[in-house]
């Protein structure tokens, strides 16, 4: 297969910086209007600007190449490993996940030739980089020309005037999101008789263990729960797993009974999951999926409530998500950063008035109540995370679907010692331009985490909030 040229839209630069090098053996083209456009984009303290900035740094790192050649003849592409690229991140500066690309990056270095159909009108920077793509391609006759864009509404013109134009997949964790690991699987109803004979059992303060041996399913690991088809059966949690043996724990049951976590009990298998995950010290951090009334926000705070009041296992519960609005902006908000961060944070309020009964008890009951979880639960924003470091605490990162990979790991690596991060998310609902159900951090936070001893994952499946909201999640 011949090398290609792969024009690049401004969007791809913008969402992953590295883009540039992600191209392998073949060729990358900058329109000038793509530099333009970056250069107007370069200021600010937004996610945006910073990977705009990381761009130009991985430019000029190429550019000193230019004494050994023109600039006609392309800039050999090279890992960005050195100097330009110290303020990038980890995976920048080690050259981690980046291929080593033998392409060479061109630039538009002389005004296109021909025109473009009269049905594309006006000088939009979109119709720019079309009729860049269109006279490369007609330069270029022997070679593939591609268009790579984010932008659906490009790729569409693209297609219509006859180039071939794809998005950026580089930055898709899986290919579908079916494949995306739910936390948890049946188990036959054979499995007693498979691994029965050889089993081992024993007991101790953490609970009852069964160590199987024999050919072990391969889709089990690290913290997956196992459970049966029947109702009211064991359930539990892979310890250890090997080839040929496997540690399990008998869950605790948080359904019914004594077993409850801050007053709430589990009304399904898989807050049941979620429970056992969220009040396991060793899991550090917590991965929870779900569509809306799964009751996602109530298990994780009915936990933190738990851990941080009555057994002390943290000092405080800091709250955070991710401020992208569902309709139109309402504009500047007043006050300080948690006074800002309020009219975000209605689902917490709703939850902790559910773990509270505020509607119950005298008006000092309540007043001692809420000053009391005032003092222990705290409201930050996303913006202002980057540098900190929070010990002892129970991090709850809600919306975190609407987060990109680089901005998941600049939220997580914040956790210090003795600290626990619980992501909540639903993927059905990202408000993010360009992010996708499978490019998402929370996509990629679930699949890179998978098989980690201290890390664990559940999708919850049945909403739990009422019965019209379950009807109108099904139907509407």
């Amino acid at each position: 297969m011949s090398r290609r040229i792969f024009v690049l839209d401004t969007n791809v630069l913008m969402h992953d910086p590295t883009a540039l090098f992600r191209f392998q053996e073949h060729d990358v083209f900058l329109p000038m209007v793509v530099l333009e456009e970056l250069d107007a984009s370069k200021k600010g303290l937004s996610e945006v600007s910073r990977n705009v900035r990381q761009v130009s740094r991985f430019i000029d790192e190429l550019m000193r190449q230019l004494d050994e050649s023109e600039i006609d003849d392309g800039l050999q592409l090279n890992s960005p490993v050195g100097p330009g690229a110290e303020r990038g991140n980890d995976d920048v500066r080690n050259g981690n996940n980046l291929p080593r690309p033998a392409g060479r990056l061109f630039f538009e270095t002389k005004p296109p030739a021909g025109e473009l159909p009269s049905m594309l009108p006006g000088n939009k920077a979109d119709n720019s980089i079309l009729l860049t793509a269109l006279s490369l391609r007609a330069e270029a006759r022997d070679r593939e020309v591609i268009l790579v864009s984010k932008d659906i509404n490009l790729r569409i013109k693209a297609t219509v005037v006859g180039i071939q134009a794809q998005d950026y997949y580089n930055d898709k964790v899986l290919e579908d999101l079916d494949l995306l690991s739910t936390g948890y699987q049946a188990l036959p109803d054979d499995f007693w008789e498979q691994y029965g004979e050889r089993m081992e059992s024993w007991q101790d303060p953490a609970g009852s263990f069964y160590r199987i041996h024999g050919d072990i399913p391969r889709e089990w690991h690290v913290n997956r729960f196992l459970h049966f088809q029947r109702d009211n059966d064991a359930e539990f949690i892979v310890r250890d797993c090997g080839d040929q043996s496997a540690e399990l724990q008998m869950l605790r049951d948080f359904r019914q009974g004594k077993q409850q976590v801050w007053g709430v009990h589990a009304r399904n298998r898989e807050q049941n999951f979620a429970l056992n995950l969220l009040t396991d010290p060793e899991v550090d951090i917590v991965t929870l999926l779900g569509a809306a009334g799964t009751g996602k926000t109530l298990l994780a705070l009915a936990a933190g409530l738990a851990q941080t009041l009555d057994e002390g296992r943290y000092r405080e519960i800091v709250m955070t998500r991710v401020t992208v609005p569902v309709g139109e902006d309402i504009g500047f908000l007043p006050g300080t950063e948690e006074e800002k961060m309020t009219p975000w944070m209605g689902a917490l309020m709703d939850n902790l008035e559910v773990l509270t009964n505020s509607g119950e008890g005298t008006d000092w009951e309540r007043a001692a109540t809420n000053e009391l979880l005032s003092k222990r639960i705290k409201i930050r924003s996303v913006n202002f995370m980057r540098g900190r470091t929070f010990l002892h605490r129970y991090i709850i990162l809600d919306e975190a679907q609407n987060l990109t990979p680089k901005q998941m790991k600049t939220l997580i690596t914040r956790a210090g010692p003795g600290s626990k991060i619980v992501c909540l998310g639903n993927l059905a609902q990202i408000d993010t331009p360009y992010l996708t159900e499978t490019s998402s951090g929370l996509t990629h936070v679930v699949d890179k985490f998978r098989g980690w001893l201290h890390a664990g994952h559940i999708t919850l499946a049945r909403g739990e909030r009422s019965r019209l909201a379950d009807y109108a999640s099904d139907h509407l």
